[in-house]
């Protein structure tokens, strides 16, 4: 029992630095990276399953407060646009995506470790990824036109990127619910095993990021700071409004969760193939701002509870 809870004391101490080792390695290792970013859907899947197991369907209430947040989001990326495309459209791009992109596979993660409901987020997750899977073709369209593929071509394309991420672990974890109630219980009780699954995949995610920005020509460096500084900018924004909005229905943890942290693998991928390519580099930057940002919040309620203690 001694050597459990001194295992358990390391765990939680070690918690709040996972996210920045995780990104200093995706940055030492991104030459390397590309021998085995294949395994991240597999890592996505895994935790989201795990993650899942803990929301009941009886506790999958679509509330106000997640309509008012897909309102934001969609909004949002569309004012962000307007707004910054006469000073600089690549830019413009950026944050558009930044905004518009949908809730992180590892939201739920995180929310449930700073005290939010998994079942609320995991709501939004949904939600979120379904919303932009159908707007995005014509936002697209308008936004970048950079693509001579049809509607549905683009619809499908979008919608399979989601649906293997968000969907299928939400049914597998469903269906053990129903059917193998022993089983989701057991996946239900081993939830920190998602925390270090989603900073392994956070490695491969920034050391593809970073490969991506090495090899752009260094007369781009400039607008690519000018999209870092505005995907920061917008990081910040959403989780603060986030947080408002939750705090309006109980639950800012969850509000800021859900709107601030983005699914930026899903990003950088549209941004590559439906906007101008310089444009991923907001998306790539949003990594290192959200995770900053989940770090912080994972010190500082790490230190809480230790004090509690």
């Amino acid at each position: 029992m001694e050597r459990h809870a001194k295992i358990a004391a390391i765990q939680q101490r070690l918690k709040p630095w996972m996210f920045p080792i995780a990104m200093v390695l995706g940055v030492i290792f991104h030459s390397y990276i590309y021998k085995v970013e294949w395994i991240v859907p597999y890592l996505i899947f895994t935790m989201l399953t795990i993650t899942f197991c803990r929301v009941k369907p009886r506790e999958f209430d679509l509330s106000p407060m997640l309509w008012i947040m897909l309102a934001v989001q969609i909004i949002g990326a569309i004012g962000v646009y307007v707004a910054l495309k006469p000073l600089n459209s690549d830019v413009a791009q950026a944050t558009f995506i930044c905004v518009l992109c949908p809730t992180a596979t590892a939201a739920p993660v995180v929310t449930g470790m700073l005290g939010g409901s998994i079942p609320r987020v995991a709501a939004f997750s949904v939600i979120s990824n379904l919303a932009v899977a159908i707007l995005a073709p014509a936002l697209f369209t308008w936004v970048g036109n950079n693509t001579e593929l049809s509607f549905i071509e683009e619809f499908t394309s979008i919608a399979l990127k989601v649906a293997p991420m968000i969907v299928f672990p939400l049914l597998v974890a469903f269906l053990l619910y129903f059917f193998a109630p022993k089983a989701h219980a057991a996946v239900a009780k081993v939830q920190g095993i998602s925390f270090y699954l989603w900073s392994i995949s956070l490695i491969v995610v920034v050391g593809r990021a970073v490969s991506f920005v090495m090899a752009e020509p260094a007369g781009a460096i400039p607008q690519m700071i000018a999209m870092a500084i505005a995907a920061g900018a917008v990081c910040a924004i959403q989780f603060i409004i986030g947080r408002k909005v939750g705090r309006r229905y109980g639950d800012p943890v969850s509000g800021a969760q859900g709107l601030g942290q983005k699914n930026t693998v899903l990003a950088v991928w549209m941004a590559l193939t439906y906007l101008n390519p310089i444009s991923s580099v907001g998306p790539a930057a949003y990594i290192a701002w959200q995770n900053t940002i989940n770090s912080l919040q994972i010190y500082f309620k790490t230190k809480r509870d230790i004090h509690k203690n």
